[in-house]
């Protein structure tokens, strides 16, 4: 069972220099899974910051990098649902909010993605031929995303179900 930070270390002093080696190997393991770095930088980031939410201007002093590198990171992380962007109340900026729930909007927006490969894939079985070693190559890895696609609801539906015993409701 994860444990629940106590409300004596939520009001600790953060260490920023720590906070940032945290954000720096984190967004480079994200890198090593294949995300581009920027982006992978830029989630680190909103993830760590307390609130889960921060401006392009916090991102840009933080990170030490330009608006428009904050701003091309966003729009791909928003693209994949792992971060949302709404108006700061009052003002004209925007702001980046990171979810709870990220990890699983992350994994329900991949099952569109999934059923175009699968379309591919077929297609790609129909032409090189069943028999073919690359038809087979083909046909194992559309058997593997079919296989994901049917496995990934019931395995969400656990994820929410376990989340809620540790975490409360949403």
């Amino acid at each position: 069972m994860t444990e629940q930070p106590s409300p004596e270390s939520a009001t600790r002093e953060r260490d920023e220099e720590v906070v940032s080696a945290f954000v720096e190997r984190f967004a480079a393991q994200l890198v090593e899974a294949g995300m581009t770095r920027m982006p992978a930088r830029v989630f680190a980031a909103i993830l760590a910051s307390d609130s889960g939410v921060m401006t392009a201007a916090e991102l840009g002093r933080q990170l030490k990098v330009s608006p428009a590198a904050v701003s091309g990171a966003v729009r791909y992380l928003a693209q994949v649902h792992m971060v949302s962007r709404e108006r700061e109340p009052g003002s004209r900026r925007e702001r980046y909010r990171v979810h709870t729930n990220q990890w699983y909007e992350a994994l329900t927006s991949r099952d569109q993605m999934m059923h175009r490969w699968e379309e591919t894939l077929r297609e790609g079985v129909a032409s090189l031929g069943h028999e073919s070693p690359a038809g087979e190559r083909m046909a194992e890895t559309l058997e593997f995303f079919s296989f994901v696609k049917q496995e990934l609801p019931l395995l969400l539906e656990r994820w929410r179900a376990h989340r809620e015993k540790l975490f409360g409701p949403e």
